[in-house]
């Protein structure tokens, strides 16, 4: 698995676990429906540090304990080449 795919995958899990719509989770997370949209659905899409960021302020967590989780759930995830 590439790192990319593991960090679309934890926040996936992060909606699904949420039980928000869309719509919800993406103004919760502050960033757009049709980011969140893309992050679900499409495998070539690339994730800004921004919406991480975001991400990271809706959940309440540090960019640093963010990218943990990502290897802790994906700990065979290949790092960026």
């Amino acid at each position: 698995m590439e790192y990319n795919e593991a960090i679309y995958s934890f926040i996936k899990k992060l909606f699904l676990e949420s039980g928000l719509s869309k719509r919800k989770f993406a103004k919760n997370h502050f960033i757009e429906d049709s980011t969140l949209r893309d992050i679900l659905s499409k495998e070539d899409y690339q994730i800004s540090l921004v919406t991480i960021y975001r991400i990271c302020e809706g959940e309440n967590l540090n960019p640093a304990d963010f990218f943990k989780k990502v290897e802790e759930m994906f700990p065979y995830a290949k790092p960026f080449k």
